[in-house]
């Protein structure tokens, strides 16, 4: 790895901090304006789906390919254009005469997501060749960063309640500007010329089936789940990813190896990863919009009543690797999806009357769950493939989560509108979304207590 210049660590670390904050604070502030974009932009519960899953699905499919990127390209490069990109598309979106325009906004920031996040950690790995110096500054650029888990709520309610839904987008304007300033100052150079190709073909065609996918499930409430045009979605997708495994086989050099799945700990946790997306990222969804259409609060209130599940995960997360470290992968992973399972069964419970006192605890525990989980699924992931590989092993980590969040967000929509086509009504399709996200997070709270291997963190 060759570094042309070794910048002021303090100063990179606070750049890189700051381009990952940005793009986990647009995690969650959108979930806070979701009720206002609905009301603004006279849509239904498949528009927000594609507002979300638009962004989602292209982080979930672009990431691997963007730290590929980095690392052959240069990272300060990489990082660069994709605050501008991100940058740039927010502003798309905040401008969106139509939800037309705001999901193709979308998508742009999904693409200029991929390119930052991973180069913002490269960025952080290349200035520290010391161990146990790039352990602590990763730790350090994880925790500062995910602030914007906790930001993104509190902002996206007093943005949306203040100034309507474009507000959200608008504020990544000075942020990306100070960063592409700031940037091109104090981040130096690095790239690892012994970097995989990029795998165009793996990358196209796992954009292309996840996609047909989604489309099939978003769509298949409104449009019929026997209607021609789905059940062409669905074939095309089972094509789709036939092709893509043939294809990934057949590769020196794919983003998804097929030889890393033999290995069952990698097997185990990548598909706990999955139901971690899944019902985190699919219940979230709906946590805003069950405040305001169920139990009738305002936007504001709403982004400040969802609260305890991101603060939760922001104070847990840092210790759920010490906690691998001591106990192993498979308890800690256990008891955290038992956790959130037990939350989301118990948020599946709770109805207009419902004081908020007997509220916040249940977010709080499915926060507390899901931070359990993470660090130590990717941290099996990479001891599962050993040290030469941890980066790739980290990456796939990510994407499966992305790509849980997608179904997530996909099929409990399917949920909720199959409760409210049957007659019922949108508290009772919540209910039923928490439920069901809450009996698969607890399945595999039982699969990965029986086939997470009892290893160690290396």
């Amino acid at each position: 790895m060759a570094v042309s210049d070794r910048p002021n660590r303090a100063a990179l670390l606070v750049v890189a901090c700051l381009g990952q904050f940005m793009v986990l604070l647009d995690n969650t502030i959108v979930g806070a304006a979701l009720p206002d974009m609905r009301q603004r932009l006279h849509t239904d519960l498949t528009g927000l789906q594609w507002i979300v899953n638009a962004y989602v699905l292209l982080v979930a499919m672009l990431l691997l390919s963007g730290g590929v990127f980095a690392d052959r390209f240069g990272r300060k490069r990489v990082f660069l254009a994709g605050v501008a990109v991100f940058t740039a598309a927010s502003v798309l979106c905040a401008l969106a005469p139509s939800i037309g325009w705001l999901i193709a906004g979308r998508v742009l920031q999904g693409i200029g997501a991929a390119a930052l996040s991973p180069a913002s950690l490269a960025l952080v790995v290349a200035a520290c060749p010391v161990p146990r110096e790039r352990v602590r500054m990763i730790g350090l650029w994880a925790g500062i960063s995910g602030i914007g888990l906790a930001a993104g709520p509190v902002a996206g309610g007093v943005l949306a309640d203040a100034f309507g839904w474009p507000a959200i987008f608008l504020i990544n304007l000075p942020i990306g500007v100070v960063l592409l300033l700031a940037g091109l100052r104090v981040l130096g150079e690095s790239r690892n010329p012994g970097a995989p190709a990029i795998d165009i073909p793996g990358t196209v065609l796992s954009v292309l089936w996840v996609g047909a996918l989604t489309y099939g499930l978003i769509e298949g409430a409104s449009r019929g789940w026997t209607s021609p045009v789905i059940l062409g979605g669905f074939s095309a997708a089972a094509v789709l990813l036939a092709v893509f495994i043939a294809v990934e086989g057949r590769r020196s050099a794919p983003m998804l190896p097929p030889r890393l799945f033999r290995q069952r700990l990698f097997t185990v946790s990548n598909t706990a990863m999955v139901v971690v997306g899944f019902g985190l990222m699919g219940s979230s969804f709906f946590f805003s919009q069950f405040f305001v259409y169920v139990q009738g609060s305002s936007i504001l209130r709403a982004g400040l009543q969802t609260l305890p599940t991101s603060l939760a995960m922001v104070v847990v997360s840092p210790y759920a690797g010490r906690l691998a470290a001591r106990y192993g992968f498979r308890i800690v992973v256990t008891v955290g999806l038992a956790l959130a399972g037990l939350g989301l069964l118990a948020l599946g419970s709770v109805h207009a009357d419902t004081g908020y006192g007997n509220v916040w605890w249940r977010l709080a525990v499915v926060g507390v769950g899901f931070a359990l989980t993470m660090s130590p699924l990717t941290g099996a992931a990479i001891a599962a493939v050993g040290p030469q590989e941890g980066g790739l092993a980290s990456g796939i980590s990510s994407t499966t989560r992305q790509i849980g969040a997608v179904l997530g967000v996909a099929l409990l929509g399917v949920v909720v509108s199959a409760q409210q086509s049957g007659g019922g009504s949108v508290a009772t399709g919540l209910n039923s979304a928490f439920a069901v996200a809450g009996a698969v997070t607890l399945a595999t709270a039982v699969f990965t207590g029986l086939w997470l291997e009892r290893s160690d963190p290396a």
